[in-house]
């Protein structure tokens, strides 16, 4: 597979590449950056459609609003699949990665673990086992650099309680908690955020009754797992029509 990857200069862009260069299946041809190093060990350039113009996959973990205009820029390369992990986007956002998706086969996930696309499943089990008088927290833990919240990763946990619940995570979710906020509502969904130092990733659920607890939890240790991860859709995605996809697809869940 002949992969471009956005941002290539970044932690996460590092990451993709050390993966790729690890697997006898993968060739980086391009990247991008916003402005670009002098120096580097790939061509970059700040045009996706320049970096991926002999691509098969587009890698993207930037921003929202580079990641929707790289998808546009893609029309006009070889490019057949899509995997993007960024968060933090609102409903337009997806709305135009779902409307790309009639051209490119996306693999769409706010985390490319694939313990936490596990843990997304036993959440969802969960909360349609346990039911509506279950209290549901989802406590999540980044490093400090981390410009969104709550992450992408939290919001598809609360998106798989709310699932499990039959319902829309819009109209389970709690806003965030701060000053007299009253008495828990029934049946909600709550989030709480820290940020500090160099934490990679931690995620944790948690089912409460009145007479006990059950906690599902996952803790990130590198980020090479979400590389691994995204590689791992890359391969799945290759051979796939356009269409929008989850990391649940990849692993058959």
């Amino acid at each position: 597979m002949r992969l471009a990857i956005a941002g290539a200069a970044g932690r996460m862009g590092q990451a993709l590449i050390r993966a790729a260069r690890s697997a006898p299946d993968c060739e980086i041809v391009g990247g991008t950056e916003r402005t670009p190093p002098q120096a580097y060990d790939i061509p970059l350039s700040t045009d996706p459609a320049e970096a991926a113009k002999t691509a098969d996959i587009w890698i993207d973990f930037t921003s929202p609003d580079a990641t929707i205009a790289a998808l546009k820029s893609l029309e006009r390369t070889p490019v057949r699949a899509a995997i993007i992990g960024t968060t933090g986007l609102d409903e337009a956002q997806e709305q135009a990665i779902a409307a790309a998706a009639s051209r490119l086969a996306i693999v769409r996930s706010g985390n490319f673990s694939a313990g936490v696309t596990l843990l997304a499943a036993l959440v969802e089990e969960a909360a349609r086992r346990l039911g509506p008088s279950w209290d549901i927290e989802i406590l999540e833990a980044h490093h400090r650099r981390k410009v969104d919240a709550p992450s992408g990763t939290a919001l598809l946990l609360g998106e798989a309680a709310a699932k499990g619940r039959n319902a829309n995570l819009n109209d389970l979710r709690t806003p965030a908690r701060d000053g007299l906020t009253g008495a828990r509502k029934d049946g909600s969904i709550g989030f709480a955020s820290l940020r500090a130092g160099g934490i990679v990733g931690e995620h944790e659920v948690t089912f409460a009754s009145e007479t006990e607890i059950v906690r599902l939890s996952h803790e990130a240790l590198d980020r090479a797992i979400f590389a691994d991860g995204a590689l791992r859709a890359a391969r799945w995605a290759f051979a796939k029509p356009p269409g929008l996809y989850s990391m649940r697809d990849v692993l058959g869940l």
